[in-house]
């Protein structure tokens, strides 16, 4: 999906982090959990501590406020892992990533979104599809794919 070159709508699923709000197509999204246990990945990337059990599939467990720059945070009540389906090296893969909250499925309009601006960024922009505007609130659009692929 090309977030920011699309006029098209579509319906995304948003999620706070660090008092920010990010959207994911809710196409991709497989299910929402509960923390759970999570077991530690000796040398595993900073950004995906360890692996989670999904109905009895190894999911690799991503936290987006390490690979976005933003101090890792505790769980807490409000705290959701969010299954999602990727693409990786054209093969479809079940990752989770951690939320510190799940809001709602909505429709962002394709008008409202667009790409990332040059200057002012706190976040790598190859990790960024787009920014889509709902009211005055900004949603940040993750590519999902890229932040995975990354070194």
């Amino acid at each position: 999906m090309t977030v920011a070159n699309d006029k098209e709508s579509f319906e995304a699923l948003t999620f706070g982090l660090q008092g920010e709000v990010f959207a994911l197509s809710a196409d991709s999204v497989r299910e929402i959990l509960d923390v759970t246990l999570v077991t530690q990945v000796p040398g595993a990337r900073d950004f995906v501590p360890g692996l989670i059990n999904v109905r009895g599939r190894v999911v690799p467990l991503a936290d987006l406020r390490v690979r976005f720059g933003m101090p890792r945070a505790a769980a807490s009540v409000d705290t959701r892992i969010i299954v999602v389906e990727i693409s990786l090296d054209g093969e479809p893969t079940i990752v989770g990533l951690l939320a510190d909250k799940v809001y709602e499925v909505t429709q962002i309009a394709g008008a409202s979104i667009e790409g990332t601006p040059p200057v002012g960024m706190k976040w790598p922009p190859d990790y960024v599809r787009g920014i889509g505007k709902r009211g005055d609130d900004f949603i940040i659009i993750p590519n999902i794919e890229r932040i995975f692929c990354s070194a």
